[in-house]
């Protein structure tokens, strides 16, 4: 597989919808908890959002996921930089990622779904620590851009040529 420098611009577009799709869903998760109650027991009651939305946008970020990590297994990545500590952060932090934007859906689909009650509050402290991590990730891309000013923020903004 040929060295990367950069990301092909499918590559960047999955990235940031997936970003998009996340933050979106985390801001209307809101309700969601009496929503699987009332789905969990039959019933119906009066939700302030539709239920509905906050699973297919869970299911899309799942759906490009996937594809975004085939085509990261396919096509191969640009080699994370840094020496030391900063590198084995940039490797581990790009794996729990991934980690998380995998078991966040799957979660949220097994309590869905298949009405398992437990994977619920597991959702909901993954989907939190996920944001958590996205945060940082987009800080250190910030840091990489402004402190170090190693072009590294402009793989994720331009396509390689």
């Amino acid at each position: 597989m040929a060295r990367r420098t950069g990301y092909s611009g499918i590559q960047i577009l999955l990235h940031w919808a997936v970003a998009v799709l996340v933050v979106f869903n985390w801001f209307y998760s809101e309700g969601m908890g009496r929503a699987v109650d009332n789905r969990l027991d039959g019933s119906t009651g009066p939700l302030e959002l539709n239920p509905q939305i906050h699973v297919w946008v869970g299911v899309a970020v799942l759906v490009l996921v996937v594809v975004r990590f085939g085509l990261r297994k396919a096509r191969g990545v640009p080699d994370v930089p840094g020496q030391g500590l900063l590198h084995v952060a940039g490797v581990w932090g790009h794996r729990l990622l991934y980690v998380l934007l995998f078991a966040v859906p799957l979660l949220g689909m097994a309590m869905w779904f298949a009405g398992i009650d437990a994977a619920g509050d597991i959702h909901k402290l993954c989907a939190d620590g996920l944001l958590i991590l996205a945060g940082a990730h987009a800080a250190m891309g910030l840091f990489h851009h402004y402190v170090l000013k190693d072009g590294l923020m402009a793989r994720m903004m331009r396509p390689e040529s």
